[in-house]
């Protein structure tokens, strides 16, 4: 099994899980972040003053799948989130040991459908 850790920018995430449904993931979780990379952040203008925003707002996505499934949903996720500019995000693949459903008991890939 494997998990997938995205990191997208917010307006992408309802093409980004229309994309995953489209490879058959059953299950997302999402949740809102904040962070920067090559970005550094940018500047704003408020009422007349400059401040620099450092942390900017992003949407992490966290999937875990079969290893087979792990290629596709990679792909999906670069497709559906890509602008072609600088801030598009990151993809995070790791090894997962084990899952195990709390409500049946099912563990490994049996888990997972």
């Amino acid at each position: 099994m494997k998990k997938i850790e995205a990191i997208i920018k917010p307006f992408k995430l309802e093409e980004v899980k229309e994309a995953l449904a489209g490879v058959a993931v059953q299950g997302i979780t999402v949740t809102e972040v904040k962070g920067f990379g090559r970005q550094k952040g940018h500047k704003e203008l408020y009422r007349g003053a400059e401040y620099v925003v450092e942390f900017l707002p992003k949407i992490k996505l966290e999937i875990v799948v079969a290893d087979g499934a792990c290629k596709a949903v990679v792909d999906a996720i670069v497709k559906a989130a890509s602008t072609g500019r600088i801030g598009d995000g990151k993809i995070f693949v790791s090894g997962v040991e084990d899952a195990v459903r709390i409500r049946t008991g099912e563990t490994g890939d049996a888990a997972l459908s």
